[in-house]
């Protein structure tokens, strides 16, 4: 099994590609978190944003393989704490498809995608910075691996 965070986003500083990196080393081989970035289309003041929310959606659907968990990462998903994304992720390994945590673009998810989803996933109520998301997911997976394999990382 793996883990692909599929994200709208622009060109990211270097800082969070070392912090998302750093968690991402860690964890196993048998459980990669890989990164799939959609590239954010350019809002211009009379851009048609709907319209490019749906072309991006397109795009990250298109990136999921037929049969693959879909977990999109919405303010309206349910809260996890983290022993339950342990829980979760543990469920995921069992059921032994690939799983892809769906980040959407400044104004979110493209209906499309939502509407695809498996499981809602509501990071929190708080609206995060998308640089922050990446870190923060690629911490929380290998937090999760820690407690399912007793590391003395969690505590």
């Amino acid at each position: 099994m793996r883990i692909r965070l599929i994200s709208v986003a622009s060109r990211m500083p270097r800082w969070v590609e070392q912090g998302y990196q750093e968690y991402a080393k860690r964890m196993p081989p048998d459980l990669p978190v890989e990164l799939v970035e959609i590239p954010l289309a350019t809002r211009g003041k009379n851009a048609d944003v709907s319209r490019l929310m749906r072309r991006e959606g397109e795009q990250m659907l298109a990136a999921v393989q037929p049969g693959e968990r879909i977990v999109t990462l919405e303010v309206t998903g349910r809260a996890w704490s983290t022993e339950t994304l342990a829980e979760q992720l543990e469920m995921w390994r069992l059921d032994a498809r690939n799983v892809n945590l769906m980040v959407g673009g400044p104004e979110g998810l493209a209906d499309e995608v939502s509407a695809r989803s498996d499981q809602r996933w509501s990071l929190s109520a708080l609206t995060l910075p998308h640089p922050l998301v990446r870190i923060l997911l690629a911490e929380q997976l290998y937090r999760a691996w820690t407690i399912i394999n007793r590391h003395p990382y969690h505590k």
